[in-house]
């Protein structure tokens, strides 16, 4: 699957663009990062973390869309190329990608009080753990974290099979949370069984209504709201797990990528 997918992404994707620097950390994390064309001092930044499960994917896959993100706000858009699951299961993804953040933030082109974490399914899942432990550790308080249909409670892989669970379904599900938790206690890992979400940053969370992840996020989002965190909830009628993905130019696609800039242009605003 891994091959076939990376052939696919070779295929579909731009080639080398001097628009984007890769860098591997000291951590062993690597990045791509994405400059805003014309600044001339430190701007507000994005980190983004790609989906696949757990277990799939890259960060080159989502180039084009931290390249729209980094032009249409001009802000800097730093890309995870986090470790996966099996071989790398919890923590080592989650801590990649606060590497990431912390590095992202570190930089002097970037306004360390302007900074947004975001991701797509897994990525989802792994932004919202990773504003859990940049609370827990008080180091960086992200702006806003955008959470795009995001993988966030193991337990929804209990859910009947439906056909309308397109790309990513139950079976899909329970390999993936299996890969990425091993042998550690979901009370810890999972976000969704984390008994406190008070003091995280304000949330964007997006789902269709065709998506397994549809009930655990709006679920998700309701517990955000009466932790006293600000949630701002788009649902797509109809809409399957990376619709917007598949069909980045559809009205319904686009729609959901303003709502997502909105959110991120009011967050990372100027103080005052």
């Amino acid at each position: 699957m891994r091959a076939l997918r990376g052939l696919t992404e070779r295929i579909l994707s731009p080639g080398p663009s001097d628009d984007v620097e890769v860098i591997t950390l000291a951590s062993g994390a690597g990045v791509r990062l994405f400059r805003p064309a014309g600044a001339t001092g430190p701007t507000p930044a994005l980190l983004w973390i790609h989906g696949g499960g757990y277990v799939l994917g890259s960060a080159r896959q989502d180039d084009r869309l931290c390249r729209g993100f980094s032009r249409r706000l001009g802000i800097t858009v730093t890309s995870v190329e986090y470790r996966l699951a099996p071989e790398h299961p919890y923590p080592i993804p989650l801590e990649d990608c606060y590497a990431a953040l912390t590095w992202l933030a570190a930089l002097p082109a970037v306004d360390a009080d302007r900074v947004a974490i975001a991701g797509a399914s897994a990525g989802g899942g792994l932004a919202a753990a990773l504003a859990l432990l940049a609370r827990d550790r008080g180091e960086i308080t992200p702006a806003l974290e955008v959470l795009v249909y995001p993988m966030l409670d193991d337990r929804s892989s209990a859910t009947a099979a439906n056909p309308n669970y397109r790309l990513w379904n139950t079976r899909s599900n329970r390999f993936g949370w299996k890969a990425y938790l091993g042998d550690t206690d979901p009370q810890v890992a999972v976000p969704a069984r984390r008994d406190d979400l008070g003091g995280l940053p304000p949330a964007w969370i997006g789902v269709g209504t065709h998506d397994l992840f549809h009930d655990e996020d709006l679920a998700y989002a309701a517990r955000l709201t009466s932790a006293g965190v600000p949630c701002h909830v788009e649902v797509v009628p109809g809409a399957f797990h990376g619709f917007d993905m598949l069909v980045p130019k559809a009205q319904v696609s686009r729609r959901f990528f303003d709502s997502q800039c909105d959110s991120l242009r009011a967050a990372l605003a100027p103080a005052g």
